[in-house]
């Protein structure tokens, strides 16, 4: 048996999302089908829409689905139809990285989330308008009404949360929040920088102040979003856009340097900025740089002690670390509630054209 399902699909590099009607497999033994609630809207959907990574099309993208499981695989037991989920990441779950908790440095990574097959090279998706169309983004693909997912990145979260704002704890916040919590491990009275402040900063200023950081210095040129900054725990604001020397601004605030500095912008310039305010012994954390960033840093730089750490999804578990920032939110101490906007599932290209045009932080996809 197959479900039938509306889904939005990109077919050309830079092009609109087309919506299709496709059909999706019955699950796997180890996969599960989710009817979709809402999903958010991430850099990497965009980045892949400019073909800026390597996903091929046509494609159904999207990975930060939450929705309620339809089916379940025969050998998936700890969900069942019914169950709120929010989708992750996918990993192959056997390579050294998956067997030591670290799977977001899975060494299939890429074939997991970005290649638009199963990884044994399979989809289970299809339509009849769009030959060799693309999905298993994330292992997920829930930029449509119905989701295919694999056990691993399918994680159950409690009924009585909204599951309209929980899709994005699935990527972009939990990137944010795990970069201060897990990968970094930012320690009580610390010092931070952190750069660019749309929801991956938000979330991980949200983390720093989780993490009773001492001193949370929050980097952007955007005014309006500098002030949410200092309202979820910034405790100090740096406006770049106002021609300052970010590193001499930042030592004005800590003369030594900061400890941590985590960079959200994929910037290069941030890249030289950041390490000129990094304290001997300081550590440099990242999760946008790629090769089209052009972000090169002189070696002897970095030659009393700091370190450069590359970060895939906060180096969170997402089974651990999506539960723990529902707890948060819950106590009041991760409001990310506050940067959401709402779209119809229709209305995407209007939400995309709006985060790329930083009218709104984080958009949300309702179906």
């Amino acid at each position: 048996m197959t479900t039938k399902a509306r889904a939005a699909v990109i077919e050309r590099k830079d092009d609109p999302f087309v919506m299709h009607d496709v059909s999706i497999e019955d699950p796997r033994p180890d996969e599960v089908l989710v009817r979709m609630v809402a999903t958010g809207i991430c850099a990497t959907d965009a980045h892949v829409r400019h073909q800026l990574l390597p996903t091929p099309l046509p494609a159904i993208l999207g990975h930060e689905g939450a929705g309620i499981v339809e089916r379940v695989g025969s050998t998936v037991t700890h969900l069942k139809p019914g169950d709120h989920v929010v989708l992750s990441y996918n990993s192959c779950g056997h390579c050294k990285p998956c067997l030591s908790s670290h799977p977001a440095y899975c060494d299939k990574v890429l074939e997991a989330n970005f290649a638009g097959a199963r990884l044994d090279g399979s989809i289970g998706v299809k339509a009849q308008d769009a030959d060799d169309l693309h999905a298993h983004f994330f292992g997920q693909s829930s930029f449509a009404t119905y989701a295919l997912a694999h056990q691993r990145n399918t994680v159950k979260v409690p009924s009585d949360i909204p599951l309209e704002i929980l899709g994005p704890l699935g990527c972009g916040l939990q990137t944010g929040a795990g970069a201060i919590l897990k990968a970094m491990k930012v320690p009580v009275g610390a010092t931070i920088a952190i750069f660019g402040v749309g929801a991956v900063g938000l979330a991980a200023i949200m983390g720093a102040k989780v993490a009773d950081a001492a001193t949370i210095i929050a980097i952007d040129v955007n005014e309006e979003r500098l002030a949410l900054a200092k309202e979820l725990g910034a405790t100090h604001v740096i406006n770049a856009a106002r021609g300052v020397d970010v590193s001499v601004a930042i030592r004005q605030i800590e003369q030594r340097g900061v400890e941590f500095v985590l960079d959200t912008s994929g910037r290069a310039s941030n890249l030289d900025a950041g390490i000129g305010a990094l304290a001997p012994l300081g550590h440099f954390g990242f999760v946008a740089f790629s090769a089209h960033s052009e972000a090169m840093v002189d070696a002897s730089r970095l030659a009393v002690g700091q370190t450069l750490q590359g970060i895939i999804q906060g180096d969170a578990l997402s089974a651990l670390m999506i539960p723990q920032l529902i707890g948060l939110y819950r106590s009041g101490r991760f409001p990310f509630d506050q940067f959401i906007t709402f779209y119809d599932f229709s209305d995407i290209n209007q939400a995309f054209d709006d985060v790329a045009a930083g009218r709104v932080i984080k958009a949300v996809l309702r179906f």
